[in-house]
Protein backbone atom coordinates (compact mmCIF):
# COMPACT_ATOMS: atom_id res chain seq x y z
CA UNK A 1 0.00 0.00 0.00
CA UNK A 2 1.50 3.06 -0.74
CA UNK A 3 0.81 6.21 0.84
CA UNK A 4 -0.49 8.97 -1.12
CA UNK A 5 0.93 12.70 -0.39
CA UNK A 6 -0.17 15.96 -1.56
CA UNK A 7 1.82 18.31 -3.57
CA UNK A 8 2.79 21.86 -2.36
CA UNK A 9 2.21 24.83 -4.49
CA UNK A 10 4.72 27.78 -4.55
CA UNK A 11 2.17 29.73 -5.86
CA UNK A 12 1.20 30.97 -2.03
CA UNK A 13 4.53 31.42 -0.03
CA UNK A 14 4.74 34.75 1.15
CA UNK A 15 8.07 36.99 0.62
CA UNK A 16 9.69 39.98 2.24
CA UNK A 17 11.02 42.97 0.91
CA UNK A 18 15.15 42.45 0.78
CA UNK A 19 15.59 45.70 1.18
CA UNK A 20 14.07 45.36 4.72
CA UNK A 21 16.43 42.73 5.49
CA UNK A 22 19.14 42.94 8.40
CA UNK A 23 22.49 41.54 6.69
CA UNK A 24 25.31 40.25 8.52
CA UNK A 25 27.74 41.16 5.49
CA UNK A 26 28.34 44.62 3.75
CA UNK A 27 29.91 46.33 0.87
CA UNK A 28 32.37 48.63 3.42
CA UNK A 29 34.08 45.54 5.12
CA UNK A 30 35.06 43.77 2.06
CA UNK A 31 38.61 43.51 1.76
CA UNK A 32 40.51 45.21 -0.99
CA UNK A 33 43.72 44.27 -2.84
CA UNK A 34 44.80 48.09 -3.21
CA UNK A 35 45.20 48.20 0.60
CA UNK A 36 48.58 46.78 2.31
CA UNK A 37 47.26 43.85 4.15
CA UNK A 38 48.97 41.16 6.36
CA UNK A 39 50.27 38.59 3.63
CA UNK A 40 52.83 36.58 5.58
CA UNK A 41 51.20 33.40 5.61
CA UNK A 42 52.80 30.39 4.16
CA UNK A 43 52.61 26.88 4.54
CA UNK A 44 54.79 23.55 3.14
CA UNK A 45 54.00 23.48 -0.73
CA UNK A 46 52.81 27.02 -0.83
CA UNK A 47 55.92 28.37 -2.82
CA UNK A 48 55.35 25.44 -4.81
CA UNK A 49 51.67 25.96 -6.01
CA UNK A 50 53.17 29.73 -6.23
CA UNK A 51 55.40 28.05 -9.16
CA UNK A 52 53.50 26.18 -10.51
CA UNK A 53 50.82 29.05 -11.39
CA UNK A 54 53.17 31.06 -12.49
CA UNK A 55 54.51 28.11 -15.19
CA UNK A 56 50.97 27.27 -16.12
CA UNK A 57 50.03 30.97 -17.08
CA UNK A 58 53.40 31.70 -18.70
CA UNK A 59 52.96 28.61 -20.92
CA UNK A 60 48.88 29.50 -21.50
CA UNK A 61 47.47 26.82 -19.86
CA UNK A 62 44.27 27.26 -17.16
CA UNK A 63 44.34 28.15 -13.86
CA UNK A 64 41.03 27.05 -12.81
CA UNK A 65 39.49 28.83 -9.06
CA UNK A 66 36.23 26.66 -7.62
CA UNK A 67 34.94 28.31 -4.54
CA UNK A 68 31.67 28.06 -1.88
CA UNK A 69 30.11 31.07 -0.84
CA UNK A 70 32.34 31.72 2.27
CA UNK A 71 34.67 33.05 0.02
CA UNK A 72 32.26 35.89 -0.80
CA UNK A 73 30.83 36.03 2.49
CA UNK A 74 34.60 36.72 3.74
CA UNK A 75 34.77 39.96 1.64
CA UNK A 76 37.51 38.45 -1.35
CA UNK A 77 35.56 39.37 -4.12
CA UNK A 78 37.68 42.09 -5.32
CA UNK A 79 40.94 39.48 -5.17
CA UNK A 80 39.27 37.13 -7.42
CA UNK A 81 37.88 40.00 -10.05
CA UNK A 82 41.97 41.74 -10.14
CA UNK A 83 43.30 38.01 -10.75
CA UNK A 84 40.95 37.39 -13.42
CA UNK A 85 41.78 41.28 -14.73
CA UNK A 86 45.67 40.19 -14.94
CA UNK A 87 45.29 37.40 -16.87
CA UNK A 88 45.92 34.68 -14.04
CA UNK A 89 42.83 33.28 -13.22
CA UNK A 90 41.36 31.80 -16.26
CA UNK A 91 37.43 30.60 -15.17
CA UNK A 92 35.68 30.95 -11.80
CA UNK A 93 33.34 28.56 -10.74
CA UNK A 94 30.93 28.29 -7.42
CA UNK A 95 27.95 27.32 -6.32
CA UNK A 96 24.50 28.14 -5.79
CA UNK A 97 25.26 30.25 -2.56
CA UNK A 98 28.44 32.09 -3.84
CA UNK A 99 26.31 33.36 -6.61
CA UNK A 100 23.79 34.44 -4.49
CA UNK A 101 25.92 36.10 -2.07
CA UNK A 102 27.23 37.94 -5.18
CA UNK A 103 24.38 39.46 -6.40
CA UNK A 104 23.04 40.46 -3.57
CA UNK A 105 26.27 42.49 -2.96
CA UNK A 106 25.58 43.89 -6.45
CA UNK A 107 22.07 44.26 -5.66
CA UNK A 108 22.03 45.75 -2.01
CA UNK A 109 25.63 46.00 -1.01
CA UNK A 110 25.22 43.72 1.99
CA UNK A 111 24.30 39.84 2.43
CA UNK A 112 23.90 37.14 4.75
CA UNK A 113 20.66 36.95 6.66
CA UNK A 114 20.82 35.94 10.48
CA UNK A 115 19.73 32.03 9.34
CA UNK A 116 18.80 30.94 13.25
CA UNK A 117 16.49 34.27 14.03
CA UNK A 118 13.95 33.08 10.92
CA UNK A 119 13.87 29.52 10.25
CA UNK A 120 11.31 28.80 12.60
CA UNK A 121 8.58 31.65 11.51
CA UNK A 122 9.11 30.89 7.51
CA UNK A 123 10.83 33.74 6.89
CA UNK A 124 14.32 32.95 6.26
CA UNK A 125 15.51 33.04 2.54
CA UNK A 126 12.22 34.52 1.61
CA UNK A 127 13.04 37.65 -0.24
CA UNK A 128 11.24 39.00 -2.98
CA UNK A 129 13.80 40.89 -4.85
CA UNK A 130 16.57 38.34 -5.05
CA UNK A 131 14.41 35.29 -5.94
CA UNK A 132 12.40 37.37 -8.19
CA UNK A 133 15.43 38.86 -10.19
CA UNK A 134 17.92 36.09 -9.86
CA UNK A 135 14.99 33.45 -11.00
CA UNK A 136 14.04 35.94 -13.67
CA UNK A 137 17.49 36.47 -14.90
CA UNK A 138 18.01 32.48 -15.17
CA UNK A 139 14.62 31.88 -16.93
CA UNK A 140 15.99 35.05 -19.27
CA UNK A 141 19.27 33.40 -19.86
CA UNK A 142 18.00 29.88 -20.72
CA UNK A 143 15.87 30.89 -23.49
CA UNK A 144 18.80 32.82 -25.29
CA UNK A 145 21.01 29.21 -24.92
CA UNK A 146 22.75 30.81 -21.72
CA UNK A 147 24.23 28.89 -18.83
CA UNK A 148 23.67 30.15 -15.22
CA UNK A 149 26.52 32.11 -14.62
CA UNK A 150 25.82 34.31 -18.45
CA UNK A 151 22.58 34.51 -17.27
CA UNK A 152 23.19 36.43 -14.45
CA UNK A 153 25.60 38.60 -15.89
CA UNK A 154 23.85 39.52 -18.56
CA UNK A 155 20.44 40.36 -16.81
CA UNK A 156 22.90 42.61 -14.50
CA UNK A 157 24.15 44.22 -17.47
CA UNK A 158 21.23 45.06 -18.86
CA UNK A 159 19.68 46.36 -15.38
CA UNK A 160 22.54 48.47 -14.41
CA UNK A 161 20.32 50.81 -12.39
CA UNK A 162 19.05 48.06 -10.20
CA UNK A 163 22.99 46.93 -9.17
CA UNK A 164 24.59 50.14 -7.99
CA UNK A 165 27.27 47.83 -6.61
CA UNK A 166 27.93 45.98 -9.73
CA UNK A 167 31.85 46.60 -10.16
CA UNK A 168 32.77 44.24 -6.71
CA UNK A 169 30.44 41.82 -7.91
CA UNK A 170 32.52 38.53 -9.49
CA UNK A 171 29.99 37.12 -11.86
CA UNK A 172 29.31 40.45 -13.57
CA UNK A 173 33.42 41.62 -13.63
CA UNK A 174 34.39 38.30 -15.10
CA UNK A 175 31.79 37.71 -17.44
CA UNK A 176 32.74 41.33 -18.40
CA UNK A 177 36.43 40.38 -18.79
CA UNK A 178 35.16 37.54 -21.13
CA UNK A 179 36.86 34.93 -18.57
CA UNK A 180 33.82 32.44 -17.74
CA UNK A 181 31.60 31.99 -14.60
CA UNK A 182 30.07 28.96 -13.94
CA UNK A 183 27.29 27.64 -11.39
CA UNK A 184 26.83 24.60 -10.16
CA UNK A 185 23.45 23.98 -8.13
CA UNK A 186 22.13 21.19 -6.32
CA UNK A 187 18.02 21.70 -6.63
CA UNK A 188 16.59 22.64 -3.66
CA UNK A 189 19.76 23.95 -1.56
CA UNK A 190 19.59 27.97 -2.39
CA UNK A 191 16.94 30.31 -0.89
CA UNK A 192 15.68 31.53 -4.59
CA UNK A 193 14.31 27.71 -5.30
CA UNK A 194 11.61 28.37 -2.10
CA UNK A 195 10.59 31.67 -4.34
CA UNK A 196 7.50 31.59 -6.14
CA UNK A 197 8.77 32.61 -9.49
CA UNK A 198 11.32 29.61 -9.52
CA UNK A 199 11.50 27.28 -12.62
CA UNK A 200 13.31 24.09 -11.72
CA UNK A 201 13.73 23.38 -15.62
CA UNK A 202 15.44 26.60 -16.24
CA UNK A 203 17.81 25.97 -13.13
CA UNK A 204 18.41 22.67 -14.28
CA UNK A 205 18.93 23.75 -17.84
CA UNK A 206 21.44 26.41 -16.78
CA UNK A 207 23.81 24.84 -14.51
CA UNK A 208 23.57 22.19 -17.01
CA UNK A 209 25.38 24.33 -19.43
CA UNK A 210 27.60 25.30 -16.68
CA UNK A 211 28.75 22.05 -16.32
CA UNK A 212 29.48 21.19 -19.85
CA UNK A 213 31.37 24.88 -19.74
CA UNK A 214 33.39 23.55 -16.74
CA UNK A 215 33.93 20.03 -18.30
CA UNK A 216 35.57 21.92 -21.46
CA UNK A 217 37.82 23.61 -19.39
CA UNK A 218 39.12 20.79 -17.46
CA UNK A 219 39.56 18.80 -20.15
CA UNK A 220 42.63 21.66 -21.46
CA UNK A 221 43.91 21.40 -17.66
CA UNK A 222 47.19 19.30 -18.52
CA UNK A 223 50.05 21.48 -16.86
CA UNK A 224 47.45 23.75 -15.49
CA UNK A 225 46.51 24.21 -12.05
CA UNK A 226 43.26 23.63 -9.99
CA UNK A 227 42.47 26.03 -6.98
CA UNK A 228 39.41 24.82 -4.99
CA UNK A 229 38.12 27.30 -1.97
CA UNK A 230 36.29 26.57 0.92
CA UNK A 231 33.96 23.68 -0.69
CA UNK A 232 34.54 20.37 1.03
CA UNK A 233 31.83 18.60 -0.88
CA UNK A 234 30.39 20.29 -4.54
CA UNK A 235 33.78 21.68 -5.51
CA UNK A 236 35.37 18.15 -5.21
CA UNK A 237 32.87 16.38 -6.96
CA UNK A 238 32.95 18.63 -9.21
CA UNK A 239 36.42 18.11 -10.55
CA UNK A 240 35.66 14.46 -10.23
CA UNK A 241 33.41 14.21 -12.03
CA UNK A 242 34.68 16.91 -15.16
CA UNK A 243 37.95 14.59 -14.94
CA UNK A 244 35.95 11.86 -16.22
CA UNK A 245 33.86 13.54 -18.98
CA UNK A 246 37.49 14.65 -20.07
CA UNK A 247 38.93 11.37 -20.13
CA UNK A 248 36.00 9.56 -21.60
CA UNK A 249 36.07 11.76 -24.13
CA UNK A 250 40.06 11.14 -25.11
CA UNK A 251 41.44 14.29 -23.32
CA UNK A 252 44.85 13.31 -21.48
CA UNK A 253 44.62 15.65 -18.48
CA UNK A 254 47.68 14.27 -16.45
CA UNK A 255 50.33 16.73 -15.14
CA UNK A 256 48.00 18.97 -13.63
CA UNK A 257 48.14 20.65 -9.90
CA UNK A 258 44.97 20.69 -7.73
CA UNK A 259 45.39 22.78 -4.60
CA UNK A 260 42.70 23.10 -2.01
CA UNK A 261 42.12 25.47 1.07
CA UNK A 262 40.23 25.58 3.73
CA UNK A 263 40.01 25.58 7.32
CA UNK A 264 39.91 21.59 8.04
CA UNK A 265 43.25 20.46 6.72
CA UNK A 266 44.13 16.88 4.86
CA UNK A 267 46.85 14.90 4.19
CA UNK A 268 47.58 14.80 0.35
CA UNK A 269 50.87 12.63 0.64
CA UNK A 270 48.75 10.38 2.84
CA UNK A 271 49.34 6.64 2.28
CA UNK A 272 46.24 4.84 1.80
CA UNK A 273 45.55 0.99 2.42
CA UNK A 274 43.23 -1.04 0.35
CA UNK A 275 39.49 -1.07 1.30
CA UNK A 276 40.33 2.50 2.50
CA UNK A 277 37.32 4.92 1.61
CA UNK A 278 38.83 8.56 0.68
CA UNK A 279 36.98 11.36 1.69
CA UNK A 280 35.79 13.57 -1.82
CA UNK A 281 38.35 16.14 -0.65
CA UNK A 282 41.01 13.49 -0.34
CA UNK A 283 39.95 11.49 -3.96
CA UNK A 284 40.33 14.97 -5.83
CA UNK A 285 42.91 16.33 -4.37
CA UNK A 286 45.29 12.97 -3.14
CA UNK A 287 44.49 10.23 -5.09
CA UNK A 288 43.63 11.67 -8.98
CA UNK A 289 46.65 13.44 -8.90
CA UNK A 290 48.89 10.66 -7.82
CA UNK A 291 47.14 8.46 -10.37
CA UNK A 292 47.30 11.11 -12.94
CA UNK A 293 51.08 12.08 -12.75
CA UNK A 294 49.82 15.20 -11.28
CA UNK A 295 50.70 17.17 -7.31
CA UNK A 296 47.94 17.84 -4.96
CA UNK A 297 47.90 20.20 -2.31
CA UNK A 298 45.88 20.84 0.96
CA UNK A 299 46.66 24.07 2.93
CA UNK A 300 44.42 25.37 5.80
CA UNK A 301 43.53 28.66 7.16
CA UNK A 302 40.86 31.23 6.89
CA UNK A 303 40.55 32.95 3.78
CA UNK A 304 40.92 36.24 4.97
CA UNK A 305 44.68 34.90 5.49
CA UNK A 306 45.17 32.75 2.57
CA UNK A 307 43.43 34.48 -0.20
CA UNK A 308 45.14 38.01 0.44
CA UNK A 309 48.93 35.36 0.41
CA UNK A 310 48.12 33.66 -2.95
CA UNK A 311 47.62 37.36 -4.05
CA UNK A 312 50.55 38.83 -3.18
CA UNK A 313 53.11 36.26 -4.01
CA UNK A 314 51.26 35.65 -7.22
CA UNK A 315 50.99 39.45 -8.47
CA UNK A 316 55.19 39.54 -7.22
CA UNK A 317 55.68 36.64 -9.16
CA UNK A 318 54.45 37.76 -12.14
CA UNK A 319 55.67 41.53 -11.87
CA UNK A 320 59.44 39.25 -11.61
CA UNK A 321 58.31 37.56 -14.75
CA UNK A 322 57.64 40.63 -16.29
CA UNK A 323 60.77 42.51 -15.73
CA UNK A 324 63.05 39.41 -16.68
CA UNK A 325 61.72 38.60 -20.07
CA UNK A 326 61.81 42.15 -20.91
Amino acid sequence: MHTRFEQLSFDFIHTSSVYSRKNLVNIENMASPSIETNSDWSQDGFNELIDAIRTARKNNRPVIWSMGAHVIKNGMSRYIIDLVRNDIVTHVAGNGASSIHDFELALLGATSEDVAGSIEDGSFGMWEETGRYMNEAIQLGVARGLGYGAGLASYVSENESRFPYRNDCVFYQTMQLNVPYTCHISIGTDIIHQHPSVNFEALGAASGKDFELFCASVAQLEGGVLLNFGSSVSGPLLFIRALSVAHNLGHSVQNFVAANFDIRPFSPTAVFQTGDVPSWLELAFARLPASLNAQGYSFNGLHQDTIPALYSQLKKGFKEMSVNEK
